[in-house]
Order: structure tokens, then sequence, then C-alpha cells
């Protein structure tokens, strides 16, 4: 979502990145430039910069009032599977089935940080609400916890074998929750490592996402359902 809310951009195999208009109630503007599908995308807080990451190996940083690519962000040497900006910040976080993830400058569009660790590909990693840890998980569904200013691995959680699809940390930035494609979501309690399941989806759960509120996790699956947790 942009930071008012008013409009939603969206990534999709058919290679384009689109903003949507709610007010409207239709497509606005199609970013084309990448070559392959577009696996994710993420609106920087000013609202003005989305950044793309696909499975042509780049990102790109897109200036949405010239409605031109700014940056083409070059350094993965697999697919790029998740993007995001650090909140009110200039950098961007990637993850990638190189096995690697990346912090950029979205001012310069170059990479500032390698995080080596994983054996697997990475499918998705994402920031706590401080900025200073980053939790990844990939393709055997390992997460592993980064302390961004020292750019190592701080503790590795095997929640496998399958595929770990998304990860994120509730607001409190106390719990962790990933979504499997055993079909269950797992939870973690940072504090006591306790890892746990919720049981439910029929199929691969894709994506996973806490409300402002840490009240309620919504959950996408393959099984075309969402559901919520409380």
């Amino acid at each position: 979502f942009h930071p008012s809310g008013t409009k939603l951009v969206t990534s999709s195999g058919d290679t384009t990145v689109r903003i949507w208009d709610f007010t409207k109630g239709e497509c606005i503007l199609t970013l084309e430039g990448h070559s392959r599908a577009v696996w994710d995308c993420s609106w920087h807080s000013c609202g003005d910069f989305v950044a793309s990451a696909s499975m042509d190996n780049t990102s790109k940083i897109w200036d949405i009032n010239s409605e031109r690519c700014r940056y083409t962000m070059r350094g993965h040497k697999d697919s790029v599977n998740s993007i995001e900006f650090l909140p009110f910040s200039n950098t961007i976080l990637t993850s990638s089935a190189d096995k690697t993830l990346s912090l950029w400058d979205a001012r310069t569009g170059l990479c500032a940080q390698t995080f080596y660790g994983h054996l697997h590909s990475c499918n998705h990693a994402t920031f706590n609400m401080k900025g200073d840890t980053i939790v990844s998980c990939d393709s055997y569904g390992v997460m592993k916890f980064w302390d961004v200013r020292r750019v190592t691995p701080m503790v590795s959680v095997d929640a496998g074998p399958h595929p770990g699809n998304q990860v994120v940390f509730d607001p409190s930035g106390h719990v962790v929750a990933l979504a499997s494609s055993d079909g269950t979501v797992k939870t973690l309690e940072l504090n006591s490592g306790q890892l746990s399941s919720l049981v439910g989806h029929e199929d691969e759960v894709q994506s996973v996402v806490f409300d402002h509120k840490a009240e309620h996790l919504l959950s996408g699956g393959s099984d075309g359902t969402v559901r919520l947790w409380s």
C-alpha cells in the first residue's frame, strides 16, 4: 500500500509492476522493464518510489512521478525473490535464489552489504520494526536472524524440511511467523525459542502478516483461503 492508503502496487508474472488507484478503481500506471516475472515490490515511505524484484536477477527502483526506472540493481546471480525498503530510510533489502541477502543504497542503486550463510535459495527476508535485525527464510525451511550493523548471522532455526515462503516479525519484534509449504504457519517466540505450528490450511501457506496491533495473524494459502489467527 502507498503510505496514504489510496494506492496499491502489485508485482506479476507478466513482467510488469502496476500502480492501482482505489478512488478510480483502476490501474493508473504500468511500469515495464523487467524481462522475467516480478516476484515482489515495495513502496518507499515517502510514496514517490517503488522497488521491484525479479526472476531476471535484477531489482529496480522506479520514480513514480517521472514514471521511469531510476536504477537497475545488479549483483545477485539468480532470481531476486523478495524486496523491501527499511521504513523511513534509503536502505533496500533483497533476498535471492543465489542463497544471499543484500542491502542496497536507494540513492545510488549500489549494493552496500551482502549476507552469506544460507545453504539454499532465500525466499524472503524482512526487517524488524527497529531496523537492526533481519530475518530470512530459505527453500529448506531454515530461518536465519542477522545483525544488520555487524552483517553476521546471530541464530539459525530449522523449521523445515519444507520451504519457508514468507517470514515476518510481529510489531513488538518478539515473535516471528513463517509461512510454510507443509501447510502450517510456524510461530517462533524469540525470548524462549519455542517453535509452534498453526494447523488449518489444506495446502502450502504462501504469505503471512501481522495486523498493526499484533492481535491477529493473517495467512494466505494455495488452498485458496485466507485465514485469521488470534
